[in-house]
């Protein structure tokens, strides 16, 4: 039975996380330590003992995902066995971590820069996203693209399912295109608390901030196949990893091709590693036969 593991993105972080296998482990305890020095902060207070506010904070929420992802991963072991890997969004430099082609330190520093280079990509120019459900996707596409070509940016980010694609851009962009699919017959539209446009055009100051230190960054071959975002294809290549994760904050997140893929590509059981169970809720609307789980403690 092939297993692919999957690791979760923005938005699955909470109180608490990863308090348990900080008192718990030893070696958890290390990891976490280390992460504070390389922060700069100590971020396992945060984690442990902060409300939701404070988790929502540009410089932890990205890290505290990740954190909690990747050392569940190193704690594993050899449990850890994955015939493949993906990640959403954020998730996908938790795959690579868990998957050796990045070590610890260096995709903690990648991660702090891409959180705060985000940040001030939503600083210059102010966006927005929305959840759109129950439409279908090449609507939402043609959609975009018009609105688009009248000067208001907006663009499908994530296809998280066949029956949800969140969009994204400029605010009146992303207003209009609400209006148009509502008016079309939407089972319903979200506008998303977000501080900004994510995987649109409006990260390209982001994508060039980050593009340098992904380049600088030493990366191997992984132990297995990861699905990235920008493609949702397979690859172990690491000069194609790196233009991949460049590309994936101006880039949609291609999750139900990824998905899709994976499981042409023989893949039995999804199992989530790290907060939450919004990626185990996604695999089961694009192919409810597949066999999921997810770990979340040791």
């Amino acid at each position: 039975m092939k297993k692919a593991y999957i690791f979760p993105g923005q938005g699955s972080q909470f109180p608490g996380m990863g308090k348990d296998l900080y008192e718990k482990e030893e070696k958890a305890k290390q990891l976490f330590e280390k992460a504070n020095d390389i922060l700069g902060f100590r971020i396992t207070d945060i984690m442990f003992n902060g409300t939701e506010e404070d988790l929502k904070q540009t410089k932890v929420t990205q890290p505290a995902i990740f954190l909690h992802s990747v050392i569940l991963a190193e704690l594993l072991g050899e449990q850890f066995n994955p015939d493949m890997v993906a990640g959403h969004s954020l998730g996908e430099f938790s795959a690579l971590v868990a998957a050796k082609a990045i070590s610890f330190e260096d995709g903690l520093k990648l991660v702090s820069k891409r959180a705060f280079a985000m940040q001030k990509a939503c600083e210059l120019e102010k966006g927005t996203m929305a959840a759109i459900i129950g439409t279908d996707t090449h609507s939402i596409i043609d959609i975009c693209q018009n609105i688009t070509k009248d000067k208001q940016t907006v663009v499908p980010a994530n296809f998280n399912n066949p029956q949800q694609v969140v969009i994204s851009g400029t605010e009146k962009g992303v207003e209009r295109a609400m209006e148009m699919l509502e008016a079309m017959g939407a089972k319903r539209v979200i506008k998303l608390n977000v501080s900004g446009a994510f995987h649109s055009p409006l990260m390209e100051p982001a994508r060039i901030e980050l593009q340098e230190a992904i380049n600088d960054t030493e990366i191997k071959k992984p132990i297995c196949p990861i699905y990235q975002n920008a493609t949702a294809q397979p690859t172990t290549h690491p000069m194609d990893i790196k233009i991949n994760l460049v590309q994936q904050l101006t880039s949609p997140v291609l999750w139900t091709q990824t998905i899709e893929n994976m499981i042409t590509n023989g893949a039995e059981e999804f199992i989530e590693v790290g907060p939450g169970n919004v990626l185990q809720g996604l695999v089961k609307k694009i192919n409810r036969k597949m066999k999921t789980s997810g770990i979340q403690t040791i």
